[in-house]
């Protein structure tokens, strides 16, 4: 692993367990290990490193999702309920900290437009993958439902991780969630 992807997986660590009050150059040294400086030299400002941050998280993400199924014709609910669980209780275990970290730079990106314009880019990455999936299902009004199966998501994961509301979910719980998630979003499809 090169030294800019490094210091980004520690950015996103940090951000998780100290929030944005706690992540400075100087933090991101210690937590990675690397000589005070070497933070800065790689990513001079505060936005540089939030944005090597965000450009990491995005890449671990998608590699999450992975190889989607080749969905041409009506979509089947279990295959679709079952790879969206995988990939949430993926962004709620070995991806906890990236989830925590994207909803603590998601408050920040209210207060910093260059980070909202960032976030809402890559964001919409992903928006066009759902998208491009209920179109390939023959879902009607796919840009709408796509934008609300990923609400539902955030939703779910923002819940999880925060811990409130109805507590947290067992593998069983969410694969209903997700199913009852799935089946809400295809509709009439």
């Amino acid at each position: 692993m090169d030294r800019r992807t490094h210091i980004a997986d520690v950015t996103i660590g940090t951000i998780a367990r100290e929030g944005m009050r706690g992540l400075t150059h100087r933090a991101v040294d210690r937590a990675a290990g690397l000589p005070e400086g070497s933070t800065s030299y790689y990513f001079r400002t505060r936005e540089a490193l939030l944005f090597a941050a965000l450009a990491r998280m995005a890449e671990l993400d998608t590699a999450d999702i992975g190889e989607l199924p080749d969905i041409r014709g009506p979509a089947d609910l279990d295959l679709l309920s079952g790879l969206l669980a995988k990939i949430m209780r993926a962004w709620l275990t070995t991806g906890r900290d990236r989830t925590l970290a994207r909803y603590e730079l998601s408050l920040e990106a209210t207060r910093r437009p260059a980070l909202r314009a960032k976030m809402t880019e890559y964001g919409a990455s992903f928006r066009k993958l759902t998208e491009t999936m209920l179109v390939a299902a023959g879902v009607p009004e796919p840009r709408r439902r796509a934008q609300a199966f990923d609400s539902f998501i955030d939703g779910v994961l923002f819940h999880q991780i925060a811990q409130v509301g109805a507590g947290v979910l067992t593998d069983e719980d969410l694969a209903a969630t997700c199913r009852d998630m799935v089946a809400t979003v295809l509709g009439d499809a």
